[in-house]
């Protein structure tokens, strides 16, 4: 595979993948589960320095080892391949597919608030709307780089205008009229923890960047910056973003409310507004899928080079054209095909937070096993403030794990018995090599 992309490029595929949907619709389920605008608030900053706190760590170790597969390859480096294989299993079955899949189902519910498509079928709209992604990752990795850089200009366009119209809004402030925070046991712990669960989807999508690391130029020292620079302006955004939507409107307005972005903007812009929102949205969620798709789609690939799937030579087999994975992405959207008719946004979306979050738990602590059994290993970054970030990284992380593990039970479990399916998998390949080697 081929070095050709660039910081701008990993930048652009750090953002343009974390910013889609959740920007624009998680209000709604957050302020329906804090019930308080202020706290509404303070959840994204809160998500987003934890999220900053795990970037910083694992930007050690996508220093160190930058190699295709990014998580899966610092997993198989300090636990054996085993483990992370299980990661990978959970990747591809579960966290790329459910991201297209949710992101494809917005983006057709979106889409159909168009003139001359409120008609059209939402499965066919998110059907179309994945394919058309699917064939311009086809095309090369070159294309659809440009593609997410883009997007990532196209979608900061509408959000930068709320937020600066936002901030010089002649109206009331709502905010000052909102409910004012306290903490009691109609909150609770357990569900602001779901509420911190439902923004982090928002900041999900930065780890992958590591599956691009044989095609980005001076992968040791570009990831890095590219993982830190963008998971702080991502933040700033969201956080300003969501003060925004609470500022302008009515508080009754925002609970539950999925029209909140569309809302503001008629507010701040009049009725052509909801017009430029909708085509936020639309760009949004396009260039997400198309990052999720150009990064998901290497890690079949990347597991099939080293034959840890059935049929490898299927999954491990480049374009001849284009150079890009092309078995791997028919694969990905086969199953995101399947969540599509079977999931809905946010139950998709908190399942593969919550598998995702598990993983990272061992990738945090490996940063400590990895100071203490190798410290000659060359480290192009180190983690400023070191252990601190890892600390609260992991703390963060085990809250998000527990809370969903109490107040979710059933999607807990889901996820972790389709993780734990990796296993047999696993068990058959290796038994497959073992007898072929014999």
């Amino acid at each position: 595979m081929k070095r050709q992309l660039n910081f701008f490029a990993a930048l652009a595929t750090v953002m343009g993948t974390m910013i889609g949907g959740g920007a624009f619709f998680k209000i709604a389920n957050v302020s329906a589960l804090t019930h308080n605008a202020w706290l509404s608030i303070i959840v994204w900053p809160l998500a987003g320095l934890i999220t900053l706190m795990a970037g910083l760590s694992i930007a050690e170790l996508a220093a160190i080892f930058p190699e295709n597969g990014g998580p899966v390859k610092y997993l198989e480096k300090i636990y054996g391949a085993q483990v992370a294989f299980l990661f990978g299993w959970s990747l591809i079955i579960i966290y790329y597919p459910a991201n297209i899949a949710a992101l494809a189902i917005v983006f057709a519910t979106q889409f159909k608030a168009l003139p001359f498509f409120n008609n059209w079928s939402t499965t066919l709209i998110a059907l179309l709307v994945m394919l058309l992604i699917l064939v311009i990752n086809w095309l090369g990795a070159k294309l659809s780089s440009q593609v997410q850089k883009l997007a990532l200009i196209v979608k900061l366009l509408p959000i930068a205008a709320i937020i600066l119209f936002a901030l010089f809004y002649p109206g009331p402030n709502q905010l000052q009229q909102a409910p004012v925070p306290h903490w009691s046991t109609s909150l609770g712990t357990w569900t602001f923890g779901q509420a911190l669960l439902a923004v982090l989807f928002a900041y999900d999508g930065w780890l992958s960047i590591g599956n691009l690391a044989g095609e980005i130029k001076n992968p040791a020292k570009t990831l890095a910056q590219a993982i830190i620079w963008g998971l702080l302006g991502v933040t700033i955004i969201y956080t300003l973003l969501n003060w925004s939507y609470i500022r302008v409107l009515p508080w009754s307005h925002i609970v539950n409310n999925s029209k909140t972005a569309m809302l503001t903007a008629q507010q701040l812009f009049g009725g052509s507004g909801g017009n430029l929102v909708v085509a936020g949205i639309l760009v949004s969620l396009f260039g997400a899928m198309n990052g999720h798709l150009l990064v998901g789609s290497r890690m079949p690939y990347i597991l099939g080079q080293e034959k840890q799937l059935p049929l490898a030579n299927f999954f491990g087999q480049l374009n001849e054209k284009t150079f890009v994975p092309t078995n791997s992405m028919l694969f990905e959207c086969a199953i995101a095909t399947i969540m599509i008719f079977s999931g809905t946004f946010d139950s998709l979306t908190d399942m593969l937070v919550y598998v995702s979050w598990i993983f990272s738990i061992l990738l945090f602590v490996g940063i400590f096993i990895l100071r203490r059994q190798q410290p000659e290993l060359k480290r192009p970054y180190k983690i400023p403030g070191y252990p601190w970030p890892p600390i609260l990284a992991i703390v963060g992380a085990l809250f998000i794990v527990i809370t969903t593990t109490v107040t979710q039970p059933i999607l807990a479990m889901i996820g972790i018995l389709l993780t734990l399916s990796g296993e047999p998998v696993y068990l058959y390949v290796h038994r497959s090599i073992h007898k072929t080697e014999s």
